[in-house]
């Protein structure tokens, strides 16, 4: 989800795009007349705003490992450890159908000061909350010396 599907899909869009605005790839119609104008212009909107929509839900994911001491965020490039206490709050998209999940730290790290991945995926789950939200929330709470059960700070 972080390298092949961006990569094909952008590549795709942006391939047809440019082949619709200089002429080639055979784009005509029935009389073979070159497409319309209106329709190039759309596919550009369409392939800009289908490529910021595949940043925001897939190249800015982060592999995530948990124990009992640390996170462990890789970018696939580059790997760093952040303890459980810097974890502020984790959220979810319930709603995209990735489930991407929101790491929300105290503070800064190499990555930022909010860490999203994708969790394994979970077969006709559809809207509810994955199990590793609840696990990553009891293990920061433990980290502080808190309940599992009380609210992250």
């Amino acid at each position: 989800m972080k390298v092949v599907f961006p990569v094909l899909w952008i590549g795709a869009f942006a391939t047809v795009t440019a082949l619709l605005f200089s002429g080639g790839g055979g784009f005509t119609d029935e009389a073979g007349n070159p497409p319309d104008p209106a329709e190039k212009w759309t596919f550009l909107v369409a392939t800009l705003a289908g490529g910021a929509f595949i940043y925001w839900a897939c190249i800015r994911l982060k592999r995530v490992a948990l124990d009992d001491q640390a996170l462990y965020i890789s970018n696939y490039h580059r790997e760093i450890v952040v303890p459980l206490r810097d974890i502020e709050f984790v959220t979810e998209s319930r709603w995209i159908n990735i489930h991407p999940i929101t790491i929300h730290l105290q503070r800064d790290t190499e990555f930022g000061t909010r860490i999203v991945f994708m969790p394994k995926m979970r077969w006709f789950a559809f809207c509810s909350s994955h199990p590793i939200v609840a696990e990553l929330r009891a293990a920061a709470a433990r980290s502080r010396g808190a309940s599992p059960d009380a609210p992250a700070a």
